[in-house]
């Protein structure tokens, strides 16, 4: 079974989730719910989801990512995506999820409109 790796930082008042491996029906779905939902109940509703390192996104990781941005919008918090590898990138376009999601290419452009420094978000 594919693994996803989750490893956090944080950034002055933002999160960073970096991901690693598969967001799959299982585990990979599973884990990101129950990290996203810990930080939001530990208060932190400031998200950015690094994907430079994701290799494959199935349906019920789409489904995972909708409900994730969901959750936090639901707190008043900003949920982004970094770093987007090609093919995740063509995968939420045809879906139109780009048109939903706050998709930052660069970490300056992320950074633009939250507190942290564009230095502490580049890609590990």
């Amino acid at each position: 079974m594919a693994r996803l790796d989750i490893s956090e930082r944080q950034m002055s008042d933002v999160t960073v989730l970096d991901l690693s491996g598969d967001i799959t029906f299982g585990e990979g779905n599973v884990l990101l719910r129950a990290e996203i939902r810990r930080l939001l109940a530990e208060g932190r509703n400031k998200i950015f989801l690094n994907f430079a390192r994701v290799e494959y996104l199935d349906s019920s990781g789409i489904g995972e990512l909708v409900s994730g941005f969901t959750a936090v919008s639901r707190e008043n918090g900003k949920l982004k995506f970094l770093n987007l590898p090609p093919r995740i990138y063509q995968l939420l376009a045809i879906t139109k999820l780009l048109t939903v999601f706050d998709v930052a290419e660069t970490a300056a452009e992320a950074s633009a409109e939250t507190s942290c420094d564009a230095r502490e978000l580049s890609t590990r």
